[in-house]
């Protein structure tokens, strides 16, 4: 019998936790994980956001990352327990037998430096090759990988390829080195649905023409279908279920891993547009110190208790939609009529209630709440700006929205790090609906929490529209997202609506070139589904 290329036999790993006014403690945050990688195969790790996988795939090569401790188990690489090794061989492992490519490319790489230096220099340093040999095995992993300009694109600076290049140039990266073992951690989370195929696409060929053993850790069950001979399911860091992908896919045994394959089963039926309450009528932008349009005649509509999304790639002009809308970026031409008035182009001119009924919630619920500030006073603050609430009527009110967002008792005097991801983005929509608005801007609101996590997020959101009457914009590059809550859409492409209408309407063929590129962009839960979709993309190159 062959022996794994990993073997992880009871793996615990702990950490030291500082809650805000107590004491320090340790806990543990994996228990005793058992599994193994062969050579040449692929393990999917799949499990919510901050539970834990990620550390799980770095003990590969015997690191915690972030304070974590490594506190039990064994982790056998190539027949040897890297848990015990020393220091020095440690450092011969990591770079040479384990190599790892994380989430943002844009924040691993060194913006100082050109993408060949950094691509080849852990194959250096570890003696597999020399320069020169180096830097031709980069430029035969770059065409291996569907890189522009295979032979130049390695003099580039990180800033001067795309997103999904770089992430491409990461994989060339881990590779470069003939690893045994390869980690990656998230590596199209951060990327839009097209540029997610042509990553995925050339991580799948790589693997296979370079015959390397991968760990592929994420929190989304349809993409790791789509690599993976083998997944295993973990929850709060324990191991839920383990098979093949075709059993954990077709024929799932526990009720979570269940849950995670039926995921999205929200139906929302659409409403029929009425007066609106906000319209986006003809609107050009640019930013400052720019001589060029980033929005191009731009013109939505949204009526009162409903939902526009507006979805398209990276760069489609999304968010610059929702700083113009927010008053942040004033636009060149155009205008935005809202709950019947003419708003002001930019922020600081509108009115306190301009603000008040105009509201935002963020994609980084981390990033948008204040860490010394306890859920009590942050959903407090806009009732005490708005409306003057003090004291017991106040602490009412605070008490009434956690209820709305089904948090109920007890979360008021707790501080954002005691609160799971979920938790957190639940508190910013409590904070968004105590200035009681008619419109809410959800800027990629569930891209950062896990499949069942955002579910219930979505969920949420559709139940407190019906009670609120609230409107949402909802900017997104998750179409399954917008199937699921919308009752209009906007396809954005290059600054300009691409396609408008009721999503009966968007949804319904014919196409336009790029929405039907974006529809079938949308990761399904069904091995075979990456072929499929390349193989019909060849076929409509082919026929062009």
């Amino acid at each position: 019998m062959t022996t794994p290329l990993l073997q992880v036999r009871g793996l615990k790993i702990g950490a030291t936790v500082y809650p805000p006014g107590e004491k320090p403690h340790d806990i543990e945050i994996v228990h005793g994980v058992d599994f193994d990688v062969e050579a040449g195969k692929v393990l999917g790790l799949i499990e919510e956001s901050g539970a834990g996988k990620s550390t799980i795939g770095l003990a590969a090569m015997a690191y915690g990352r972030g304070g974590v401790e490594l506190t039990g188990g064994t982790v056998t690489v190539n027949g040897r327990d890297v848990l015990q090794a020393s220091t020095r061989d440690v450092r011969r492992l990591r770079g040479a037998e384990v190599t790892y490519v994380s989430q943002s490319a844009a924040a691993s790489f060194n913006p100082a430096k050109r993408i060949m230096e950094q691509v080849i220099e852990a194959a250096v340093l570890q003696g597999k090759f020399s320069k020169s040999d180096a830097e031709k095995r980069a430029v035969e992993l770059f065409k291996k990988l569907g890189l522009p300009d295979p032979e130049n694109i390695g003099n580039r600076y990180p800033h001067q390829v795309s997103g999904g290049q770089l992430q491409r140039c990461m994989t060339a990266l881990a590779l470069c080195p003939e690893p045994d073992l390869v980690v990656f951690d998230e590596p199209t989370t951060a990327l839009d649905v097209t540029t997610q195929i042509d990553v995925l696409k050339a991580i799948k060929d790589a693997i296979r023409d370079t015959g390397v053993a991968a760990l592929y850790i994420t929190h989304d069950l349809a993409v790791v279908a789509q690599v993976s001979d083998h997944i295993m399911v973990l929850r709060m860091g324990e191991k839920v279920e383990y098979g093949t992908t075709d059993q954990i896919i077709n024929a799932p045994q526990e009720e979570y891993t269940k849950a995670l394959v039926s995921v999205r089963s929200i139906v929302h039926k659409e409403k029929q547009p009425t007066e609106p309450v906000l319209s986006v009528r003809n609107i050009t932008a640019r930013y400052a110190g720019t001589n060029f349009d980033v929005l191009h005649d731009v013109s939505v509509d949204l009526s009162p208790g409903q939902t526009l999304a507006v979805v398209g790639e990276s760069g489609s002009g999304k968010s610059t939609l929702a700083r113009v809308i927010t008053g942040l970026l004033p636009p060149r031409d155009g205008s935005i009529e809202f709950a019947g008035r003419t708003l002001s182009a930019d922020q600081p001119s509108r009115t306190r209630e301009d603000l008040r009924e105009l509201q935002m919630i963020y994609q980084m619920a981390d990033t948008a709440m204040n860490p010394r500030q306890t859920v009590g006073t942050i959903i407090g603050r806009p009732l005490e700006f708005y409306f003057g609430l003090k004291g017991a009527e106040k602490q009412k009110r605070i008490q009434e929205l956690l209820d709305e967002i089904e948090l109920g008792s007890g979360f008021q005097d707790r501080y954002p790090a005691e609160l799971s991801g979920g938790q957190k983005q639940r508190v910013c929509i409590a904070r968004a609906l105590a200035a009681k608005p008619k419109l809410i801007i959800c800027d990629e609101v569930t891209s950062a929490l896990d499949p069942l996590v955002a579910d219930g997020i979505l969920k949420l959101l559709l139940d407190l529209q019906k009670i609120e009457d609230v409107a949402y914009l909802f900017i997104t590059h998750d179409l399954a997202t917008v199937r699921a809550i919308a009752d209009s859409i906007a396809v954005m492409y290059q600054g300009r609506v691409q396609r408008y209408g009721t999503k009966s309407e968007v949804l319904t063929p014919p196409f336009d070139d790029y929405t039907d590129l974006l529809l079938s962009s949308v990761p399904e839960m069904k091995l075979g589904w990456l072929e499929e979709v390349i193989a019909h993309r060849k076929m409509e190159s082919a026929g062009n």
